[in-house]
């Protein structure tokens, strides 16, 4: 049996050795032979293990709540994922099965599946969560906006439910009148584990991926919205630097998008390493240069002062490009915040969804009548 570096199994096991190495310590201390510099190198080198068995716990804590390392491949830098080879399986969007999930704060609606994009040809899991009223009867004729939650790099559809509160911290500002319902769609933003920018790259389309493949499967299998008003993006790090870019690059497909300390807004030259491509992609160069009809796309950017990954003055100057935008006619409509204190954690992330989530539902459609019965 393979031990996932992500498992409970490996996490027990740690702390099981632990507490042998603690007890055996204490156990061994007075019993070691030999002269004195042998007892002396003897107790300091049990004394390491000890603290190294507890640095590793503790590691493997951080790793599993925020995602850092999802295997032991990604871990030890031995991914064979490679750029040139996307030939990557799974069933269509027509044949994709959903089963329920387990975690986040009200995991009865959720549920998982991983299907192939036919026209990205990657493949990857999506988790979805639709609303109470999506399955009550009164609403059995009814259709629902979406709101794809896109994850950090590193980091998993998972990570929205483990850390980020989801979908309980939703629910609670549906509850509190700040919110209509949402359908809310965590798809996987690095399929293979190799992240673009949430970009379509030589032998690797990942932008495809997300807005035109996973929409698909959420519209052949759910009640949706159609057109951009029925569609948002919200997202952090990374994932905030794609629900900028996504709605500028497709706005048939998104209405709205929904940032929080995100990404360089130019680009990261580590990600993408051709600069043209990467400028091509980013939504500084986007906001100006896409000939495309923007007025529909509304954006909201949050972070922080004390944030050093995002800081202010990202989004300060996307603002200030928009406005210059706007005098050219994209009329793309954009809205920042800052908090005054907080990191690049989610415990920052959290304390910005009202705000965004509130944003968004505004901008986008709430539930309407069907125009016609689906499944």
């Amino acid at each position: 049996m393979r031990v996932s570096l992500t498992g409970t199994w490996f996490l027990v096991a740690l702390i099981a050795v632990t507490v042998l190495a603690v007890i055996a310590t204490l156990v061994l201390w007075s019993k070691i032979p030999g002269p004195v510099p042998v007892r002396w190198g003897s107790r300091l080198v049990m004394i390491l293990v000890c603290q190294a068995t507890a640095i590793a716990v503790v590691a493997a804590l951080i790793n599993t709540s925020y995602g850092l390392y999802a295997s032991w491949s990604d871990l030890l830098g031995t991914n064979t994922a490679n750029p040139n080879n996307v030939a990557m399986p799974g069933p269509p969007a027509s044949r994709a099965k959903f089963t329920h999930a387990q975690g986040g704060t009200d995991a009865g609606g959720l549920l998982d599946t991983y299907f192939h994009g036919t026209r990205s040809t990657l493949s990857g899991q999506v988790i979805v969560w639709a609303p109470p009223e999506y399955n009550d009867p009164a609403y059995a004729h009814t259709d629902f906006p979406v709101l794809m939650l896109l994850h950090g790099v590193p980091g998993s559809p998972q990570s929205w439910l483990e850390n980020g509160n989801m979908p309980g911290a939703f629910q609670n500002l549906v509850a509190q009148h700040r919110s209509h319902p949402f359908i809310l769609a965590m798809p996987v933003i690095n399929p293979g584990s190799v992240d673009t920018d949430c970009s379509d790259i030589p032998n690797r389309k990942v932008a495809t991926w997300l807005a035109e493949d996973v929409p698909d499967l959420i519209r052949h299998k759910f009640r949706t919205v159609s057109g951009p008003r029925g569609w948002g993006l919200m997202g952090f790090s990374t994932g905030g630097y794609c629900a900028t870019k996504l709605p500028l690059q497709f706005p048939h497909v998104f209405g709205a998008g929904a940032a929080l300390d995100p990404d360089p807004l130019t680009g990261d030259p580590d990600v993408i390493y051709d600069s043209v491509l990467r400028e091509h992609n980013s939504p500084m160069w986007l906001i100006r240069h896409t000939q495309t009809d923007l007025s529909g796309i509304s954006l909201f950017l949050a972070t922080s002062k004390q944030d050093r990954d995002s800081p202010p003055t990202y989004i300060e100057k996307f603002a200030r490009y928009a406005n210059d935008a706007a005098d050219y006619g994209s009329g793309v409509r954009v809205q920042t915040m800052v908090v005054p204190a907080g990191g690049h954690n989610y415990n920052t992330w959290t304390s910005m969804y009202p705000a965004a989530i509130s944003f968004l539902s505004e901008q986008l459609a709430a539930p309407r009548q069907s125009s016609l019965q689906k499944r």
